[in-house]
């Protein structure tokens, strides 16, 4: 008679205490659950083998009862500017994008943190896809862990700053969002500076105030793209449950308590929220809260016909928001060629 195989748990899924307990059962000490927990998060082992302060007995013991459900680079692109895009493997065939963004002064991993989104954001590639799962918050470590390898492979600087702003709405996966912030910021894992995480939401209203409530040290953007309802509602459905004033008034719980200055990106789209009305509605927006704006390219996606606002509008809209004293970076789009652009990560079928 055939035994039923057994059904290994991944061992990162695991807290401390069930872990330890489990070591301590099997006859080890109890210290070796750090030594494992640093191989997992600190080292970032993908593999039971690579931990060579345990013994062999010990190696076999994970082995036969854990496993480690590590992401793989399935396929990689390289954009004419040097933007690596990469489509990510999952342990259960799901696939994820993320990217390597290197500019002169900073290395940039964007992550994304759903496979899909269920937004629906006319402008977004990954909106018109279904949300299949959440990302758990190793499966977020790991591309961290791959672009940071990329970046250092293909250009010898490590990454400097990380984006939640690929595929996915970060704050609908809110604790496996925070856990993974928790792994690359802590000194037993990657030890990142949490200032140079920005976290970017379409505006769940609940959730950005269980930030405030959490006390986050990371950077939160909001995904404003219209400063009145009738306009944003058009092009970002969640926008009807979450309206600019249920926003607003979660930017001010979340600034009084966290006292972080939030960002505001705005893809500015030709004739439709790029005149100077436009930009009068949006700077009378940012005197709610602190805050600085991203003004973005629009990418071209095949689901949409939006097009990029004309250069001169862009630069009078930006000149007017200055002219008031609000802090305005116009951000140029990166890896556009390969789909690697702000708005663009799809997995497309082939």
């Amino acid at each position: 008679m055939e035994t039923a195989s057994v059904v290994k748990k991944d061992i990162r899924k695991i807290k401390s205490e069930k872990l330890r307990e489990f070591l301590v059962e099997a006859g080890e000490k109890p210290f070796r659950v750090k030594q494992v927990e640093e191989w997992l998060w600190k080292k970032s082992a993908t593999s039971f083998a690579e931990m060579t302060n345990l013994s062999k007995k010990t190696r076999e013991l994970l082995e036969n009862n854990f496993t480690i459900n590590a992401l793989q680079v399935h396929e990689q692109q390289v954009s004419r500017d040097q933007t690596i895009k990469s489509m990510f493997r999952l342990h259960d065939s799901h696939l994820v994008e993320g990217v390597l963004i290197p500019t002169d002064s900073r290395m940039t991993a964007c992550v994304s943190s759903q496979v899909g989104c269920s937004l629906a954001c006319k402008f977004c590639a990954t909106g018109y896809m279904d949300r299949k799962r959440n990302l758990d918050a190793a499966e977020i470590y790991d591309q961290v862990v791959l672009i940071n390898q990329q970046a250092k492979q293909n250009y010898r600087i490590p990454l400097s700053n990380i984006v939640y702003m690929g595929m996915g709405e970060p704050l609908l996966n809110y604790a496996n969002v925070l856990q993974s912030i928790e792994h690359i910021t802590s000194p037993q894992g990657l030890n990142m500076s949490p200032k140079r995480i920005t976290v970017s939401t379409a505006g769940i209203a609940k959730m950005i105030k269980k930030l405030g409530d959490d006390q986050v040290k990371f950077n939160l953007a909001l995904s404003l793209h219209a400063a009145n309802d009738e306009k944003r509602n058009q092009i970002m459905a969640i926008n009807e449950t979450n309206n600019l004033e249920v926003l607003k008034e979660a930017l001010q719980y979340f600034y009084q308590k966290t006292r972080t200055r939030i960002t505001f990106e705005y893809i500015v789209f030709y004739d439709f929220n790029d005149t100077l009305e436009d930009a009068k509605e949006l700077w009378q927006f940012t005197k709610y809260v602190p805050s600085k704006v991203n003004l973005i390219e629009y990418n071209p996606i095949a689901e949409a016909d939006f097009k990029n606002t004309e250069e001169d509008r862009l630069d009078q809209f930006a000149r007017y928001l200055e002219n008031k004293g609000v802090t305005v970076n116009v951000r140029r789009s990166r890896g556009k060629d390969i789909d690697a652009a702000c708005g663009q990560l799809a997995i497309k079928q082939k």
